[in-house]
């Protein structure tokens, strides 16, 4: 009868009204499960949306560019959840893809941007700008070969300087992916609407006195722009071509760009000549202080090459410009060093707040480590 006794008692349910602490844990595991599973996906939805109203204010701001980058990065979260909690032989298929790129995708990109670093040095030279893909590709491996250093080593020491230098380069690649990606779609959307003024980018001389691939490029890019514009109404827009002499140079960037466009066919009373910037903001400026003389009100298309789309949008913005830019194809070898620099410029022209931010990514795990030993 004891034994029967202590078995009935022992098969009775839990009563949670008795045994309230026993109903916490499910609870919480159900309040987790909820964040987890639907927290990302209103994020993402609510990131989309402030991405698209700041489109449309202004498709020039680098905000637009977090807030993509930010709504993707949330959606995969919550898109990898589900995958996680899907069965099937289709789910498991790519759960196991996706798993795959996260362990060997960063050996592809690093592998990549080094093979890409040694034909830019081939082709272009041995000059610091011309390096900055073969380094990034290093620094990938590098950060690879101390993750597995760390895991080896087992260091406290060597862990949280690993966190650290692992926070950092997560936080500049995501700024760095999000960039890219909307400097895509940036370039994909600027429509070649009504325009007063086309303003070309200088790029240099070879010579001297000739017109380079890259900028002939612009021109070639301008040209076109100026002809549709034409077309659609009675009269054509300004060319306005903008570059000054360099120490090297025999003529001005601007001079050199106005005889290649006369040459093929632009009415020389069409093109105007900026011949005193030596920088992207000083071509800007100059430009917009020449279209608001001649017309006030007027909007305008800019002409670069297409891996500088999106920092001249940036800085046509700041300076008031009130034109969209537009780019001109570039060598596919050359792309990946000359976005990596205009991400660098941009990075650099929100210094406060990225170094503000980078400052408490450093702070936060030290002052961790040091509390908890």
């Amino acid at each position: 009868m004891a034994g029967h006794s202590r078995e009935g008692r022992g098969s009775r349910p839990v009563d949670a009204k008795n045994y309230p602490e026993r109903a916490v844990v499910p609870a919480y595991q159900s309040t987790l499960h909820i964040l987890v599973r639907v927290l990302p996906v209103y994020l993402a939805a609510a990131a989309l949306v402030l991405f698209v109203a700041g489109v449309l204010r202004d498709p020039r701001s680098f905000s637009n560019a977090v807030l993509l980058g930010s709504g993707l990065a949330l959606a995969a979260l919550g898109a990898a959840h589900r995958l996680a909690e899907a069965t099937g032989p289709v789910a498991r298929l790519l759960a196991l893809v996706l798993a795959l790129l996260v362990v060997f995708g960063p050996v592809l990109v690093a592998g990549y941007l080094v093979l890409n670093g040694i034909t830019m040095v081939r082709r272009e030279g041995f000059r610091p700008a011309n390096l900055l893909s073969l380094l990034a590709g290093l620094g990938i491996f590098g950060l690879i070969g101390l993750m597995i250093a760390t895991l080896l080593a087992r260091s406290p020491d060597l862990t949280v300087s690993f966190v650290i230098i692992a926070l950092l380069s997560g936080y500049i690649s995501f700024l760095l992916v999000s960039y890219v990606i909307y400097a895509f779609v940036y370039s994909r959307t600027t429509g070649l609407r009504r325009a007063d003024f086309v303003v070309v980018l200088g790029a240099g001389l070879h010579d001297g006195d000739r017109v380079p691939p890259l900028l002939a490029s612009r021109l070639e890019r301008a040209r076109r722009v100026y002809q549709t514009l034409a077309g659609r109404r009675k009269t054509s827009p300004v060319l306005i071509v903008s570059g000054g002499q360099g120490g090297d140079e025999r003529i001005s960037e601007a001079e050199a760009m106005a005889r290649y466009l006369i040459e093929r066919g632009i009415p020389e009373e069409h093109v105007v000549r900026e011949d005193q910037s030596r920088t992207t903001e000083e071509n800007l400026t100059f430009s917009h202080a020449i279209m608001e003389r001649s017309r006030s009100g007027y909007r305008c298309i800019i002409v670069t090459s297409n891996y500088h789309v999106f920092r001249a949008a940036i800085v046509a913005r700041r300076l008031g410009v009130n034109g969209q830019v537009t780019g001109a194809r570039t060598a596919g070898y050359y792309w990946p060093s000359a976005m990596l620099r205009e991400f660098a410029a941009v990075f650099l022209s929100y210094k406060t707040v990225n170094f503000g931010i980078c400052a408490l990514i450093v702070a936060l795990p030290l002052a961790f480590y040091v509390v908890r030993r």
